[in-house]
Protein backbone atom coordinates (compact mmCIF):
# COMPACT_ATOMS: atom_id res chain seq x y z
CA UNK A 1 0.00 0.00 0.00
CA UNK A 2 3.42 2.33 0.71
CA UNK A 3 4.43 1.83 -2.72
CA UNK A 4 1.38 2.67 -4.78
CA UNK A 5 1.11 5.84 -2.76
CA UNK A 6 4.31 6.81 -3.58
CA UNK A 7 3.69 5.63 -7.40
CA UNK A 8 0.47 7.52 -7.30
CA UNK A 9 2.00 10.51 -5.76
CA UNK A 10 5.00 10.43 -8.63
CA UNK A 11 2.55 10.70 -11.26
CA UNK A 12 0.13 13.01 -10.17
CA UNK A 13 3.26 15.37 -10.18
CA UNK A 14 4.31 14.45 -12.81
CA UNK A 15 0.66 15.86 -14.78
CA UNK A 16 0.05 18.63 -12.70
CA UNK A 17 3.90 19.51 -13.94
CA UNK A 18 3.24 18.28 -17.68
CA UNK A 19 -0.16 20.52 -17.77
CA UNK A 20 1.54 23.43 -16.18
CA UNK A 21 3.88 23.18 -19.20
CA UNK A 22 1.56 22.96 -21.95
CA UNK A 23 -1.27 25.44 -19.89
CA UNK A 24 1.68 28.45 -20.91
CA UNK A 25 1.50 27.16 -25.12
CA UNK A 26 -2.32 27.87 -25.49
CA UNK A 27 -2.84 31.06 -27.65
CA UNK A 28 -6.70 32.31 -27.80
CA UNK A 29 -7.67 32.65 -31.66
CA UNK A 30 -8.21 36.41 -31.03
CA UNK A 31 -4.58 36.38 -29.58
CA UNK A 32 -4.05 39.15 -26.80
CA UNK A 33 -7.55 41.33 -27.41
CA UNK A 34 -10.08 41.46 -24.71
CA UNK A 35 -13.20 39.91 -25.72
CA UNK A 36 -14.50 43.32 -25.96
CA UNK A 37 -12.48 45.06 -28.22
CA UNK A 38 -12.09 42.64 -30.77
CA UNK A 39 -16.11 42.39 -31.39
CA UNK A 40 -16.41 46.53 -31.10
CA UNK A 41 -18.15 47.63 -34.30
CA UNK A 42 -19.37 44.07 -35.77
CA UNK A 43 -22.27 44.43 -37.45
CA UNK A 44 -24.90 41.90 -36.47
CA UNK A 45 -25.83 39.17 -39.33
CA UNK A 46 -28.93 39.65 -40.52
CA UNK A 47 -30.68 36.01 -40.08
CA UNK A 48 -33.62 36.02 -42.70
CA UNK A 49 -33.00 32.71 -44.96
CA UNK A 50 -35.28 33.46 -47.91
CA UNK A 51 -38.14 35.61 -48.73
CA UNK A 52 -41.21 36.01 -46.33
CA UNK A 53 -43.99 33.77 -47.61
CA UNK A 54 -46.48 35.76 -48.66
CA UNK A 55 -50.13 35.74 -46.42
CA UNK A 56 -53.09 33.66 -47.81
CA UNK A 57 -56.08 35.55 -45.36
CA UNK A 58 -57.02 38.51 -43.01
CA UNK A 59 -54.81 38.22 -39.60
CA UNK A 60 -52.62 35.47 -40.53
CA UNK A 61 -49.95 35.39 -38.41
CA UNK A 62 -46.55 35.72 -40.42
CA UNK A 63 -44.47 32.79 -41.04
CA UNK A 64 -41.17 33.03 -39.26
CA UNK A 65 -38.82 33.11 -43.08
CA UNK A 66 -35.33 31.51 -40.89
CA UNK A 67 -34.87 28.60 -38.39
CA UNK A 68 -35.32 28.59 -35.04
CA UNK A 69 -34.12 25.27 -34.03
CA UNK A 70 -32.47 25.63 -30.79
CA UNK A 71 -34.39 28.76 -29.63
CA UNK A 72 -35.80 28.68 -25.92
CA UNK A 73 -39.25 29.97 -25.04
CA UNK A 74 -40.30 29.23 -21.68
CA UNK A 75 -41.34 31.33 -18.42
CA UNK A 76 -38.14 32.63 -18.13
CA UNK A 77 -36.78 33.22 -21.91
CA UNK A 78 -37.89 34.13 -25.29
CA UNK A 79 -34.95 33.80 -27.74
CA UNK A 80 -37.24 35.64 -30.05
CA UNK A 81 -37.14 39.03 -28.41
CA UNK A 82 -33.69 39.35 -28.09
CA UNK A 83 -33.90 40.53 -31.91
CA UNK A 84 -37.86 40.97 -32.49
CA UNK A 85 -38.12 43.42 -29.39
CA UNK A 86 -39.13 47.38 -29.90
CA UNK A 87 -35.29 47.97 -27.92
CA UNK A 88 -33.75 45.72 -30.70
CA UNK A 89 -35.17 45.51 -33.85
CA UNK A 90 -33.73 48.17 -35.60
CA UNK A 91 -30.09 47.41 -34.71
CA UNK A 92 -31.06 43.71 -35.65
CA UNK A 93 -32.69 44.37 -38.85
CA UNK A 94 -35.62 42.61 -37.66
CA UNK A 95 -39.53 42.91 -37.87
CA UNK A 96 -40.75 44.62 -34.95
CA UNK A 97 -43.57 43.11 -32.37
CA UNK A 98 -46.95 43.88 -33.39
CA UNK A 99 -48.72 46.09 -30.92
CA UNK A 100 -51.78 43.88 -30.40
CA UNK A 101 -48.98 41.77 -28.48
CA UNK A 102 -49.08 44.32 -25.81
CA UNK A 103 -53.05 44.50 -24.87
CA UNK A 104 -54.64 41.95 -22.34
CA UNK A 105 -57.87 40.00 -22.90
CA UNK A 106 -59.68 43.68 -22.19
CA UNK A 107 -58.01 45.64 -24.88
CA UNK A 108 -55.72 47.05 -21.53
CA UNK A 109 -52.20 48.32 -23.45
CA UNK A 110 -49.17 46.96 -21.44
CA UNK A 111 -46.06 48.08 -21.22
CA UNK A 112 -44.44 43.96 -21.71
CA UNK A 113 -45.43 41.54 -24.57
CA UNK A 114 -48.89 40.16 -23.03
CA UNK A 115 -48.37 36.54 -21.17
CA UNK A 116 -50.72 35.24 -24.03
CA UNK A 117 -48.67 36.65 -27.15
CA UNK A 118 -45.18 35.37 -25.78
CA UNK A 119 -44.72 32.17 -26.95
CA UNK A 120 -44.34 33.18 -30.42
CA UNK A 121 -44.07 29.61 -31.35
CA UNK A 122 -47.86 28.81 -31.03
CA UNK A 123 -49.14 31.03 -33.73
CA UNK A 124 -45.67 31.49 -36.08
CA UNK A 125 -44.40 28.64 -37.76
CA UNK A 126 -41.03 28.58 -39.39
CA UNK A 127 -41.51 28.38 -43.42
CA UNK A 128 -39.82 25.35 -45.00
CA UNK A 129 -40.24 24.03 -48.83
CA UNK A 130 -42.01 21.09 -48.02
CA UNK A 131 -44.83 19.66 -50.24
CA UNK A 132 -47.82 19.73 -48.64
CA UNK A 133 -49.16 16.21 -46.83
CA UNK A 134 -52.92 17.28 -48.08
CA UNK A 135 -54.12 18.29 -51.43
CA UNK A 136 -55.34 21.42 -51.26
CA UNK A 137 -56.84 23.91 -53.97
CA UNK A 138 -57.62 27.19 -51.58
CA UNK A 139 -57.02 30.20 -53.22
CA UNK A 140 -56.69 33.85 -51.24
CA UNK A 141 -59.08 36.58 -51.50
CA UNK A 142 -57.72 39.05 -54.10
CA UNK A 143 -58.17 42.07 -52.18
CA UNK A 144 -55.27 40.87 -49.50
CA UNK A 145 -53.39 38.92 -51.86
CA UNK A 146 -50.22 40.43 -53.70
CA UNK A 147 -50.21 37.81 -56.67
Amino acid sequence: MNKSLVLGGVLLVGLLGSAMLHAEEVVSLRGDNDIWEASAGTEVKHWQDRDPIPRDYVQQPPMVPHSVEGYTINFKVNKCLTCHSWANYKQNKATKISQTHFADREGNDLANVSARRYFCTQCHAPQADAKPLVENQFQPLPAISNR
